[in-house]
C-alpha cells in the first residue's frame, strides 16, 4: 500500500510519500511544495493542484492522508490552508482516491504515542519509523511523513 501525506498550506505544501508492506513501512519520497507570496493566489492553487497530481500520478497512491483544519488565532492561516486543503481534497477526488483526514493529536499519537509531543520528537520519531537517514527536513515534509505514516499505521491496524 503506498500513501501520500499532505501538510497542507498555500505558501508551503508538504508531502511525504510512504510504502507499507506488511508491518513494514518506508519512504518513498518527501519535500515541499513552495508557492511565492508575490504571485496570485488562484495561480499559487494552480501550482498545488498540478504538483499534487504529479505525485499521484508519479507514486500512484492507493490512499491520501490529510491534516484535518483546526482554527488557530490567526483566521487567515486557517483560510490559506483551508484554501490549500481544498485543491488537495479536490485533486484526489479527481484521481479517484479516498482521503483520510486525521488531527494534529491523532498524527502525534500515532507517531510517538502522545498526541502532545513537540514537532522536534515527532521528527525524530518519524526518522525512526522510516529508518531515515537524517531527520527529515523542512517541518512541512517532516509533518506530510508523520500524517502518511499515521494512515498507514491505522490501516494496518484496520486490515
Amino acid at each position: 500500500m503506498i500513501v501520500l501525506g499532505i501538510d497542507p498550506g498555500t505558501a508551503i505544501t508538504g508531502y511525504g510519500v510512504v510504502e507499507r508492506t506488511g508491518s513494514r513501512i518506508r519512504a518513498l519520497d518527501y519535500g515541499c511544495v513552495e508557492t511565492p507570496s508575490d504571485r496570485p493566489l488562484a495561480e499559487r492553487l494552480l501550482e498545488i493542484r498540478a504538483s499534487v497530481a504529479d505525485l499521484i500520478d508519479r507514486h500512484q497512491p492507493s490512499a491520501v492522508a490529510v491534516e484535518r483544519l483546526f482554527f488557530n488565532r490567526n483566521v487567515q492561516t486557517a483560510f490559506a490552508v483551508g484554501q490549500a486543503r481544498g485543491v488537495v481534497l479536490l485533486t484526489a477526488a479527481e484521481h479517484g482516491l479516498p482521503v483520510f483526514e486525521f488531527t494534529p493529536n491523532e498524527v502525534k499519537t500515532a507517531v510517538t504515542g502522545y498526541g502532545r509531543a513537540p514537532k522536534d520528537q515527532v521528527q525524530r520519531m518519524v526518522q525512526v519509523v522510516l529508518a531515515l537517514p537524517e531527520l527529515p527536513r523542512p517541518d512541512d515534509a517532516a509533518d506530510a511523513l508523520a500524517i502518511a505514516v499515521c494512515l498507514a499505521h491505522s490501516r494496518t491496524a484496520a486490515a
